[in-house]
């Protein structure tokens, strides 16, 4: 099994490795960590037996690519304070007069 490399890519050095999970069952996982991003080393896939250096690295660039595009993009916003929503129109009743909810018609 492939155990470790490092490759570079636009400017960057990418470090590969496999690394055994602490727990019950002991998967191996493709580390990974970038030159340009000391604070964080990724694992995102399993390690097989029949990787290549060429297969690893292609989905090593790919992940991290779409990372970055991802964290590139604005954050959405879940809960916005103070907003509420619109309030609906009121009702017409046929004579064309709106009325307002739980008022007397």
């Amino acid at each position: 099994m492939l155990k470790a490399f490092e490759f570079d890519d636009d400017g960057r050095k990418f470090t590969c490795r496999v690394e055994i999970a602490r727990g019950a069952q002991q998967d191996a996982w493709w580390w990974f960590g970038v030159s340009t991003d000391d604070r964080h080393r990724y694992a995102p896939f399993r390690a097989d037996a029949e990787d290549t250096e060429a297969g690893v690295r292609g989905r090593v660039l790919e992940y991290y690519t779409n990372l970055l595009e991802r964290r590139a993009m604005p954050a959405t916003a879940y809960w916005r304070r103070g907003e509420r929503p619109a309030a609906s129109a009121p009702a017409t009743v046929p004579n064309g007069n709106p009325t307002t909810p739980g008022a007397p018609a």
